[in-house]
Order: structure tokens, then C-alpha cells, then sequence
């Protein structure tokens, strides 16, 4: 798929009922859910700061999580999975989304704010992720993301949109991943190779990312490849994308 920027990946034309993504439950979400649920966690994640030049703290690896990470991404703002929990020192930082029960746990710069997902939460001036994505427009203005706009960071190294593409674009060529294909996130979120090879691969490739329940121990193969790490002795996948091989510019 030619896409110059990741928001080229959830584009109206692409919405169909291909699934797209299985979460930990094995609960199946397809294409037109993804990108229009994106749509609306940009609109809703626009109200609490969220824009070019800032950065995002996102916790978790569930389906919120990444539509937080896709929410930001369409607002040309970074996305750093599990950030620390002292952030005060980080003037760039905005938005910190995370389930409500943790949010506490974290210690903001002044004006920063507060996104939680799951239970509604009690503190005021904390924004409702969940109620925000049912009641948001389920549309998206048309976008020009420069492709030198920064994606990722990890807090030391920042990825930019052509960057976290053409190591995907690796991956998918390298493996041969195909439409449909399963690909089982099994490696953290909070490194950018897991994201380039985890979930924009397979947006690329028109296949399934899928989020396994890291505290499930069974070893249940859930996918046709597994990202991980070479020094994990064994996935239950057939096929492993091994982290180390993902080149980051």
C-alpha cells in the first residue's frame, strides 16, 4: 500500500469489514470500526490538548491504547507508550491516557491532562476516553502530515511518520506478509520497533493485528507471526518477527 504518512492508513476508502484487529478477549474488530473509531478518539483527544508538537503518554496495550496512539497520530502529535510516572520536567508533554485507576500514579507538568479509559472516573478535570468515543463525530477533517512529523518516541530517540513506514515497509517485505495475516503483538508497545512491526505492518500489509493477554501463560498460538524479541526462547506462532532485525532510521 503506498501511504506517505500513517494516517494514510485509515483513510475513508479503506473502511471495509476485513477484520483489522483481535483483542485479548479474541473479540474481532474490522477496518471500518478502526478508522472510524480513530476518527472519533482524534475528535475527542483534540479537547484535551492534544496537536502538533506535543507529546502523548499512552498506558496500556489494549484496543483504547492503540486508538489512543491512532487518535494522536491523525493530530500530528508524538505517542510514548509507558511513559514514567514522574513527568514534570517534560514541557512537551500534554495528555497522559490511561486506564482511571492508575492515573493517579502519575505525577503531570502544570496543564497537562488527565485521560482515562475503562471505570467512568470520579476525579473532576478528568476526561471519560470511553464516553468521548461514543459520543464524538465519526468523521475527520482531510489531513497534509508532513512526513518529517515525529510519531514515536521512547524518551531517548523519536521516530518520524516516513520513518516508522519504511521499517515497517522492511518487515512486510522481508516476511511476506499478506492481507489477512495474523500478527500477535507480543513484544512492549513502549518500543517503536513493536509499533513499526506490530501494528503498522500489518495496516499495511491489510492484515490483523492481534493483542494477546501478556499475563496468559498457556502459549495458545493466536497468529500466523509473533513479534518478539530473539532472546524469548519460543512463541507459539509458526513464524517470529524478531525485534532485532527491525531497523529503525
Amino acid at each position: 500500500m503506498n501511504a506517505a504518512t500513517v494516517d494514510d492508513l485509515l483513510t475513508r476508502e479503506l473502511r471495509d469489514d476485513r477484520i483489522g484487529l483481535v483483542d485479548a478477549t479474541g473479540r474481532e474488530y474490522d477496518y471500518h470500526w478502526l478508522c472510524t473509531t480513530a476518527w472519533k478518539a482524534g475528535n475527542f483527544l483534540r479537547h484535551a490538548g492534544v496537536r502538533n508538537g506535543v507529546t502523548v503518554g499512552v498506558v496500556g496495550d489494549g484496543p483504547l491504547a492503540l486508538l489512543a496512539f491512532f487518535g494522536t497520530t491523525l493530530l500530528e502529535g508524538t505517542t510514548r507508550f509507558e511513559p514514567p510516572t514522574d513527568l514534570t520536567d517534560e514541557d512537551d508533554f500534554r495528555t497522559l491516557v490511561a486506564a482511571v485507576d492508575e492515573l493517579e500514579g502519575y505525577e503531570l507538568p502544570r496543564g497537562a491532562q488527565r485521560v482515562g479509559y475503562g471505570d467512568e472516573p470520579d476525579a473532576p478535570g478528568v476526561h471519560h476516553f470511553d464516553a468521548g468515543l461514543w459520543s464524538e463525530n465519526p468523521s475527520f477533517p482531510p489531513l497534509s502530515i508532513d512526513p518529517e512529523t515525529i510519531i514515536l518516541t521512547d524518551g531517548d530517540r523519536t521516530v518520524t511518520h516516513e520513518g516508522v513506514l519504511e521499517a515497517a515497509r522492511e518487515v512486510v517485505t522481508e516476511t511476506d506478509l499478506e492481507a489477512d495475516d495474523r500478527v500477535v503483538v507480543r513484544a512492549p508497545l513502549s518500543d517503536p520497533r513493536t509499533v513499526a512491526a506490530g501494528v503498522i505492518a500489518p495496516l499495511l500489509a491489510r492484515g490483523v493485528i492481534v493483542l494477546p493477554d501478556n499475563a496468559d501463560e498457556s502459549g495458545d498460538e493466536r497468529g500466523t507471526y509473533a513479534v518478539s524479541s530473539a532472546s524469548v526462547e519460543s512463541v507459539p506462532e509458526p513464524n517470529r518477527i524478531d525485534l532485532d532485525a527491525v531497523s529503525l532510521p
